[in-house]
């Protein structure tokens, strides 16, 4: 009883009460996912922009790993030398 008094005095903790969080992770991917193609039109453009920039972000933080060395450079070199002995 406690609890709701608190809450009716202070609107905004009960909108973010911890019980909330998984509701709000759920729209927020559905915004993210989905958003397009179902809102109007100011929130579609505002969801797809959001959904290509969150994949362009990822892309660029996993970049492929290049090595600095050549490592085939050493067996390319020695299969030129067995060509041009023969």
């Amino acid at each position: 009883m406690m609890e709701s008094d608190e809450f009716s005095r202070h609107p905004l903790k009960a909108m973010f009460h911890k019980s909330m969080i998984p509701i709000y992770l759920l729209l927020a991917l559905l915004f993210v996912g989905l958003g397009d193609k179902f809102l109007p039109q100011p929130l579609s453009g505002m969801s797809y922009n959001t959904r290509t920039t969150l994949n362009q972000w990822m892309t660029g933080s996993f970049q492929v790993w290049q090595p600095k060395t050549k490592p085939h450079e050493r067996t390319q070199q020695e299969l030129q030398k067995q060509e041009k002995n023969k």
